[in-house]
């Protein structure tokens, strides 16, 4: 498991973008979008290569359980993907900060379900992820996903 507290280790992000999306299927097929052209402009990686495909997952799957998990009626989950020296740092806040991820590595899903692999495919894919409280009203989830800057 590469569950870690949140720090930003690596100092000063080198690019940022920050955005308000809504809490529907639609917002998070356009954080995935977002976040995917964005990392391919950052890094001038082509659309198929490791990095934007991780980047395409993480976001998706992170988005997904925004509105799925994270959601309030009329509040919607912000995105922001950071360059950092060495990763892409992807971060999805939303309005339940009740509702932690646990503290224990994800489970793998039973191959007759059709939900639940997740944050098993974030952990997979990421080089750390991680949960944290910001305030009363909102939690971050975040993972960095390894790259060539």
């Amino acid at each position: 498991m590469k569950q870690q507290e949140d720090s930003l280790e690596a100092g000063t992000p080198l690019g940022t973008l920050r955005l308000q999306l809504s809490s529907t299927p639609r917002g998070a097929r356009l954080a995935r979008t977002l976040a995917v052209q964005q990392v391919m402009e950052w890094c001038g990686d082509p659309y198929d290569a490791d990095t934007v495909g991780a980047v395409a997952l993480v976001t998706a799957e992170l988005a997904s359980n925004a509105i799925t998990h994270g959601r309030l009626p009329g509040r919607d989950f912000r995105l922001t993907v950071l360059l950092l020296t060495g990763a892409i740092r992807i971060e999805v806040t939303d309005a339940r900060p009740e509702r932690l991820l646990s503290a224990t590595a994800p489970r793998p899903a039973d191959s007759e379900e059709t939900a639940g692999r997740g944050l098993a495919l974030v952990d997979a894919h990421a080089a750390r992820w991680g949960c944290v409280v910001c305030d009363a009203y909102t939690k971050c989830v975040w993972a960095e996903v390894s790259c060539g800057t």
